[in-house]
């Protein structure tokens, strides 16, 4: 489980995050949620340790990461997997050598142990036959999977992912979803995903977050989020929705 206990965040005079105390959880798909600017992508960064918080506390498990030294925080980012929102694949190496990049920095395998770790992960997102082919000659689905073997590639307790669903169609972004809920549920990781596709919300919102101006607002599950009272919330889901359609709309055209 990650705890964050009573998160502030200024930047020069502004209050970006404010008193947010919240849980994920372990096995399940934690998902933050908000429109840009809400806070939700500083509220990352700042569990996974990219920015200090002015107040409050990180905790994984019962360990107070906030309070780590540099070094001390290294053991616990090593049980650490991100997905990135642009998946951040080096241009210049093959899929394979994407993947195996995590093990070359964290692990004394063997070429060899590297190689066949590498390849389970990439069967495991369904990723064959491509283990010789740079980012530029796939598509954006398959450099997300791609990037999300490489996440997993280390086996970690928590797993971040950053908008992964960004510029990705409908189809691809079910597919990336049902594959992070199947990834969390088969190694019990504690999975944060920082998105605002209602469509992975109702998907695989098994614990929902929402952030409105820098606070939390809402706190539930895609089976309670339709029927909130929460006057913020139901104006955000509303204005997704039709933004979805507009965008289908247009598609169809």
């Amino acid at each position: 489980m990650i705890r964050v206990e009573h998160l502030t965040k200024v930047f020069d005079d502004k209050v970006v995050l404010e008193d947010i105390t919240c849980t994920f959880e372990k096995g399940k798909t934690n998902l933050i949620i908000g429109q840009s600017g809400s806070g939700k992508t500083v509220l990352l960064k700042s569990i996974v340790g990219l920015i200090e918080p002015t107040e409050g506390d990180v905790y994984y498990g019962d360990v107070n990461f906030t309070r780590l030294s540099f070094t001390e925080k290294k053991d616990i980012r090593k049980k650490i997997g991100m997905l990135f929102q642009g998946a951040a694949l080096f241009d210049s190496a093959t899929v394979e050598e994407n993947v195996m990049f995590p093990l070359h920095m964290f692990t004394d395998m063997s070429d060899e142990e590297k190689r066949e770790r590498a390849n389970f992960c990439l069967k495991r997102v369904n990723v064959v036959n491509a283990n010789h082919l740079y980012p530029a000659e796939i598509s954006g689905g398959m450099k997300k999977r791609v990037a999300l073997a490489r996440a997993i590639v280390l086996n970690p307790d928590y797993l971040f992912c950053d908008e992964p669903n960004s510029g990705l169609d409908p189809q691809t972004s079910i597919l990336i979803d049902q594959l992070i809920k199947e990834i969390t549920e088969e190694f019990q990781t504690v999975t944060i995903v920082n998105t605002h596709d209602m469509n992975s919300v109702m998907g695989i919102g098994e614990k929902i977050l929402f952030i409105h101006e820098g606070r939390k607002v809402w706190e539930g599950n895609n089976k309670e989020i339709l029927s909130s009272d929460n006057e913020i919330l139901n104006k955000f889901v509303f204005a997704n929705q039709m933004a979805m359609e507009l965008k289908k709309a247009r598609g169809n055209k």
